[in-house]
């Protein structure tokens, strides 16, 4: 097993963010550093990293959560603020980690796995996977405006693509429903904000197949069997 897979199943954080504790030279195989991620890991290996022996967990764990407000999505924060781990750690032994983020006023639903080829493969942009959001807006969102985001907005990092969007039935046009498949950093705030806009809450409702059916806020639960099979073909 390659080391950065290797790292990742152990449920320190994913393989990509392995790849880059290997790099930076935080990782040592039978005393000495390793800074190739793809460096195979042999039978007999012992890895270090942080001065404890890493060990791959042998139970696959996979949780959805309802994450609530002001709490960070990071496995620790160096501002000693809560994060999603907090919520989970009495009743996960496994060491997990969230696939993706979501920024601190960001509300709705998260994965938390020690799956490190499944965080990997929901990540990646090639494989599409949706993710909806209900955005509330400060003022009401103009059918030109709404036009111009379904035809593709070009922010500073590129085009912003929206894969559907429409307005909340029942409201007064100022909360809308946005799906994406684009994973880039606050991206759908960051398309309301190009049009002046103030996003006063965003909730993920959807995330790859997965709902917020019986999970209220703050609230965390295992994913069922079938759960697990749809996310691992998804795509």
């Amino acid at each position: 097993m390659r080391l950065n897979k290797y790292i990742a199943h152990s449920g320190i954080c994913s393989r990509r963010k392995a790849g880059d504790l290997v790099k930076a030279g935080e990782v040592k195989v039978n005393g000495a550093l390793e800074i190739n991620p793809a460096y195979e890991v042999q039978k007999d290996d012992v890895v270090i990293y942080k001065g404890k022996k890493v060990v791959p967990e042998k139970k696959m764990v996979y949780i959805l959560m309802n994450k609530p407000k002001n709490v960070v999505t990071t496995t620790s924060d160096e501002k000693a603020r809560k994060t999603v781990l907090d919520i989970v750690q009495k009743k996960v032994k496994q060491r997990i980690y969230p696939v993706g983020r979501l920024d601190r006023n960001t509300v709705g639903l998260l994965l938390l796995t020690n799956d490190g080829d499944l965080a990997k493969k929901l990540t990646h942009p090639s494989h599409g996977v949706k993710k909806r959001y209900h955005v509330v807006l400060n003022k009401v969102v103009t059918e030109a405006h709404m036009k111009a985001i379904k035809k593709g907005l070009k922010l500073n990092d590129g085009i912003a693509t929206v894969d559907d969007l429409d307005w909340i039935i029942g409201s007064d046009n100022s909360e809308v429903g946005i799906e994406i498949h684009m994973g880039k950093n606050r991206i759908v705030r960051r398309i309301f904000e190009s049009l002046g806009y103030t996003v006063e809450k965003l909730d993920r409702v959807y995330y790859g197949g997965l709902t917020k059916k019986d999970l209220p806020r703050g609230w965390f639960r295992p994913l069922k069997t079938k759960e697990i099979v749809m996310l691992k073909h998804f795509g």
